[in-house]
């Protein structure tokens, strides 16, 4: 397919997933004293033949989204609140987390800095220890022993490091004692691996500035870098469009390479003619994919 109607169909599918009007959550609880760190609830709208109908005790599985946009400022947990609520509408109880970016003001070039360290990882880590409580006084339809992580882009990063802080440095705040409950992980287009997304330059060199820079990068990567922190014994499924321009095919893959050598076996969907945004777009087919692999996870 030429370059031009590939990135024609690329900014029709960006066009389509920010076309949407945000939706509010059902409650918003607060996991610290910033004002971005904080997590909405949607309670899930069960319909007859969604993908998260029925479950123990009347209680539906719990999604956990972690917002993308390159660790930047200007993309904050807004732009996903139709894919939380796509989610709620199948059935799932959703929590959509929101986290400290790049500062507002600070710029790398001609793009907002991405990622503020410690700050990003500081709060992921702070909302996942915290969302059992806080599920429990705000989402009491929510089954915390189903719960699937996902996220897209950067929050596909988020999605896949949290899931393996047992495997951080021992130095590492965010380390924990062991893995994290959860049923598993779908990762949407996610910024898997830095080194390949360094080499490819996704988002403008991103991954880098998350980590501090220059100067900071290699210090810094075994305590960041999903494709460092293998195997995490957590069931995890890659979902990626084989037409992303934004995060392409080859990061997702040499995270799932990555993985097979440390003797894990991590699924990898690949969406023929789909690029980065139609996985978080409720008006497109791979939104349902999506959901379905989140379900697989749940049940």
């Amino acid at each position: 397919m030429p370059d031009d109607v590939v990135a024609a169909r690329a900014a029709a599918e960006e066009e389509s997933a920010f076309s949407h009007p945000a939706v509010d959550p059902d409650t918003t609880a607060a996991y610290g004293d910033h004002p971005d760190q904080v997590i909405d609830f949607y309670a899930p709208r069960e319909t007859a033949g969604t993908a998260g109908a029925g479950g123990p005790g009347g209680l539906a599985p719990l999604v956990v989204v972690l917002h993308g946009g390159a660790w930047r400022a200007p993309h904050d947990r807004r732009h996903v609140t139709p894919f939380a609520d796509f989610l709620a509408r199948r059935g799932f109880a959703v929590a959509n987390v929101e986290y400290r970016r790049g500062a507002e003001g600070e710029s790398s070039g001609a793009s907002p800095a991405a990622g503020r360290w410690p700050d990003t990882l500081d709060d992921v880590a702070a909302a996942l220890d915290a969302l059992p409580a806080l599920v429990r006084e705000a989402l009491p339809q929510a089954d915390a022993r189903r719960t699937v992580l996902t996220g897209h882009s950067a929050g596909g990063h988020l999605a896949l490091w949290a899931a393996a802080r047992h495997l951080l440095p021992a130095d590492a705040p965010w380390r924990t004692g062991g893995p994290a409950a959860l049923r598993g992980v779908v990762a949407l287009a996610p910024i898997a691996d830095f080194e390949v997304a360094e080499k490819l330059d996704v988002c403008g060199g991103a991954p880098r500035q998350l980590l501090g820079g220059d100067e900071h990068f290699v210090e810094r990567r075994p305590y960041a870098d999903p494709a460092l922190l293998l195997p995490t014994g957590i069931a995890t499924t890659l979902v990626q469009g084989r037409t992303d321009l934004v995060v392409p095919q080859a990061v997702a893959e040499s995270y799932a390479d990555a993985a097979a050598k440390a003797g894990e076996v991590v699924g990898l969907t690949l969406l023929e003619d789909v690029g980065h945004f139609p996985l978080i777009d409720p008006a497109a087919d791979a939104c349902a994919v999506v959901a379905e692999e989140i379900a697989q996870l749940a049940w």
